[in-house]
């Protein structure tokens, strides 16, 4: 067949229309996020344009095709999958520890594992828009543990609602709960090398994630406030202070199997969280969360977490690709675990009074940005037990003090080196050293502020 130039010209815009979904990302950064419904509509009003334009010139490359006895094939335009963004990020830890066992004072499911080298985290993470009413999110996790196996995991899989009315927004699928600031956040977005102790001692190894649902509401306020509630299954490995296989190393008896009959079977987690600036240079961020389920000490037992977080950050006016700055993050948590008469999980013969066990923790991060690309750091924390019938290690007194100091040669790489100087009740000290090196390839959505 034989078309004009004008011809193949519009013909290529089709292509380019019909392939290409038009779509509008916006990233939300912190305390400043758009509104969903706007979102939703400016997405809208661009597809709704786009294929309307692709309609009017398949009409007219069908009429000169037939002025020239061609004969077109027009594809329809795409309706939904408007973009898809793809990244990978890998972190690769290396370094040595005084202490035996480094797994008894790194707890952290992606903290360094052993003297030597560690590959604690390697992510593929995928995002893009599903249709006009729905975001899509999903992160896939490789790491190698202590004794050089390969493990993986779906992270993360979950929707985000983009068009709700009342500044109203829904979560669906496998997430991170959204407790204090730490918690939702991947590992490679963290300003030290391993996880606090106190998140560790609430929420065990991998942060505290299941499968549920989750509603926020953008109140409003003169000010940035939103207010969120998760309900989300209390079973499974990452949900330590619950109904975790691994919950007897908190009660030392044995699980009680139990199952959902109702709402108080499952894990409620609401939060509250405001954002306000104190001068135009100065910006803080607080907020309180809680954390409300059964655990599986017994057929009625519950645990209650619950939390406070602020942030602070500091950057003068003539700041410079975000350099110099000063910022400053803490979290506090305390957790009632309510463990019911048991039996002993390593003595079936003996009997576990009923008791509450609590246990209590925080941490205080201080950063400062010296120049472009160089961040020095300085983290102290804490974690706490109460006295119980059942001796637990992962309920022993620990405290830390982490100094570290990170370059990034692009925002796609980093370098960080980090000194350890633990402290175990009636153990004793221990001295690490931990460097750090990260890459990052593709695309990868903006961390929150």
């Amino acid at each position: 067949m034989h078309l004009t130039k004008t011809a193949w010209k519009r013909a290529c815009v089709i292509c380019a229309l019909t392939i290409a979904a038009p779509s509008v990302a916006v990233t939300q950064v912190g305390p400043t996020k758009p509104k969903q419904d706007s979102i939703a509509r400016a997405d809208s009003i661009a597809r709704a344009d786009s294929i309307a334009l692709v309609k009017q010139l398949q009409q007219e490359l069908g009429e000169q095709a037939a002025d020239s006895g061609a004969s077109v094939v027009a594809q329809p335009a795409r309706a939904t999958g408007g973009y898809m963004n793809i990244g990978f990020v890998a972190l690769t830890d290396a370094g040595w520890s005084t202490a035996p066992d480094i797994g008894a004072i790194e707890r952290g499911d992606h903290d360094p594992h052993v003297n030597g080298f560690t590959i604690p985290n390697a992510e593929i993470s995928l995002d893009g828009a599903v249709d006009p009413y729905f975001k899509g999110f999903s992160n896939i996790v490789l790491k190698i543990d202590s004794a050089g196996e390969t493990g993986i995991e779906l992270e993360e899989a979950y929707a985000l609602t983009t068009s709700l009315p009342a500044n109203l927004q829904l979560k669906f699928g496998q997430f991170f709960a959204e407790f204090g600031r730490q918690n939702p956040q991947h590992p490679h977005a963290w300003a030290f090398v391993d996880q606090p102790l106190v998140l560790s001692r609430m929420f065990g190894p991998e942060g505290l994630r299941s499968q549920g649902i989750r509603v926020s509401w953008l109140l409003p306020t003169p000010f940035y406030t939103e207010a969120l509630l998760g309900v989300a299954n209390a079973t499974g490995g990452t949900t330590s202070s619950f109904r975790s296989p691994e919950s007897p190393e908190i009660h030392g008896g044995v699980i009680d199997d139990r199952r959902v009959d109702g709402l108080s079977d499952l894990l409620l987690v609401p939060r509250i969280n405001t954002s306000f600036d104190l001068t135009e240079t100065q910006t803080i961020v607080l907020g309180a969360s809680a954390a409300l389920g059964p655990n599986n000490s017994g057929p009625s037992a519950r645990t209650q977490v619950y939390g406070v977080d602020g942030y602070w950050k500091w950057k003068p006016a003539a700041a410079q690709a975000g350099f110099p700055f000063l910022s400053l993050q803490a979290e506090a948590m305390f957790r009632r675990y309510d463990a019911e008469q048991r039996i002993s999980a390593a003595d079936p013969a003996a009997t576990l009074p009923g008791e509450v066990l609590k246990d209590r923790g925080a941490y205080a991060q201080l950063l400062w940005g010296i120049k472009p690309r160089i961040v020095a750091g300085f983290r102290g924390e804490f974690a706490r037990g109460s006295d119980a019938a059942f001796v637990s290690e992962l309920r022993g007194d620990q405290s830390r003090f982490s100094p570290n100091l990170t370059w990034y040669p692009t925002e796609f790489s980093k370098f960080r080196v980090q000194y350890n100087y633990d402290d175990r009740s009636g153990i004793g000290t221990d001295h690490s050293l931990w460097f750090q090196f990260e890459f990052l390839i593709g695309a990868h959505a903006a961390h929150k502020f």
